[in-house]
């Protein structure tokens, strides 16, 4: 069976955030004792030379401003990026696949028809239909705790009806998701090592789009994405790849 842990990054509306990303990070369930015990091996590591506490929460934002768990242990902007760095290469160490969905708000703010939360979601879900169909394997989607009702609406709606392409407004085929199992299971994310590093995929998505201004010292710059390395799940956004126009391996863009 497939584990999909989601996190998000960004608001869910049209004010604030540039963009809404969902990141997900794919398991394979007999691996999941392995790929723990060895996060938890990782997490003693950063506790010995940076002082996080093995149960901390490490997030992307807590990472960028150095705030959260993260106050008080004075990381410089360098070694934030180190932590940040280390966790993205852990992915391919660790035998994970990770993906991200990013919805482009400033292009669809006019025609605010559309839910970029909804969007985004219907989005990963194709991927998962298409995972867990190819594979013949049945899966489960573990996401951040928010908006769960919705959440759980949108996947019960994809087991029956799951119209890839609908979004993009030029047809579409139903293709739905019968092997994702059960309701989404939510989880608080300081309870979950891999729904941060979903966070940490998701703005590390963000960031490969929309990189940070040139005066700053970046702890997440535009080429972190790419320290994933052969974690990055390319099958996210093959159809892109067949039609010549891809740019993003592994991160899904909407609109283009």
């Amino acid at each position: 069976m497939w584990l999909a842990y989601v996190d998000e990054s960004g608001d869910a509306g049209y004010k604030g955030s540039r963009t809404y990303t969902l990141g997900c990070v794919l398991v394979n369930a007999k691996d999941w004792p392995d790929v723990f015990d060895t996060l938890v091996d990782f997490r003693r590591f950063l506790r010995n030379k940076f002082g996080v506490l093995v149960r901390a929460e490490i997030k992307a934002n807590y990472l960028q401003r150095g705030g959260g768990p993260l106050k008080g242990l004075n990381l410089g902007d360098g070694q934030r990026h180190v932590i940040y760095r280390q966790h993205m290469r852990l992915l391919s160490k660790l035998g994970l696949q990770a993906f991200a969905v990013v919805i482009e708000k400033e292009k669809i703010r006019r025609q605010e028809k559309y839910s970029p939360r909804d969007v985004a979601w219907e989005f990963l879900l194709q991927r998962l239909e298409r995972l867990s169909t190819t594979t013949d394997t049945p899966l489960m989607v573990i996401h951040d705790e928010g908006d769960s009702l919705q959440i759980r609406k949108l996947l019960r709606k994809a087991r029956r009806v799951n119209r890839a392409g609908s979004a993009f407004g030029t047809g579409s085929f139903n293709l739905p998701a019968r092997l994702i199992i059960e309701d989404p299971v939510p989880r608080q994310s300081d309870q979950s090592y891999l729904l941060q590093l979903a966070d940490m995929v998701a703005f590390a998505a963000y960031r490969r789009l929309h990189p940070p201004p040139s005066h700053r010292t970046p702890v997440c710059h535009s080429a972190m994405w790419g320290e994933i390395g052969t974690a990055i799940y390319a099958n996210a956004n093959r159809l892109a790849h067949s039609q010549g126009a891809i740019a993003y391996p592994g991160i899904v863009v909407w609109p283009k």
